[in-house]
């Protein structure tokens, strides 16, 4: 896991923590000390420790005059023993939707698992967000199968073309424009 670096070709358009409105502003990174873990293995020191000891994310991309931010995850997605989502919701979501931020494009390909808790963090989530959405992209097939299970998609769109996007080859206006295309062809 520790080989697992968040995606860094998009500094050219954005670096989290020069974004003065980002929760990361100001932070030093490492590249060489490696401190978090996700249970006995070392992660790349690039993520950021959200507070859960199995998640951890990295806000790759935000445009504020389009409200949107990419952000990617990494580890185990656990709601039933951390409350993950509120975590995010709480702790990430909130900040950025104060922002201006109505619209989240969530990269979940290296997220191993996903254990469900309740759905009111994703439904107040799906609210805030007003005219905005959720987007998550990438998400292993088992772990779409919990997400549908528990009616996540109720409030967060996933699956389907969304769950195959090559993400790295877009930039982020194309990534973003891409994950509009779909939503919007789901909801006409």
């Amino acid at each position: 896991m520790h080989d697992l670096e968040p995606y860094y070709n998009w500094r050219d358009y954005y670096v989290v923590e020069e974004d003065v409105r980002s929760p990361f502003y100001g932070k030093t990174y490492s590249e060489f000390e490696y401190s978090e873990r996700i249970y006995n293995f070392y992660i790349h020191p690039q993520w950021d420790d959200i507070g859960s000891p199995t998640l951890f994310l990295k806000i790759i991309y935000a445009d504020y005059n389009e409200g949107v931010v990419v952000i990617e995850l990494l580890g185990e997605w656990n709601d039933t023993l951390y409350n993950d989502v509120m975590t995010l919701k709480r702790d990430f979501a909130d900040i950025l939707i104060g922002e201006g931020i109505t619209k989240f494009i969530l990269i979940v390909e290296n997220v191993l698992n996903f254990h469900n808790s309740d759905d009111c963090y994703y439904e107040e989530w799906f609210e805030d967000v007003e005219d905005g959405w959720v987007a998550l992209i990438n998400v292993r097939t088992h772990m779409l199968d919990e997400f549908y299970q528990a009616n996540i998609d109720n409030y967060i769109f996933m699956g389907g073309e969304l769950n195959d996007i090559p993400w790295r080859t877009y930039t982020p206006v194309q990534l973003f424009a891409k994950v509009e295309e779909l939503i919007q062809r789901r909801l006409n």
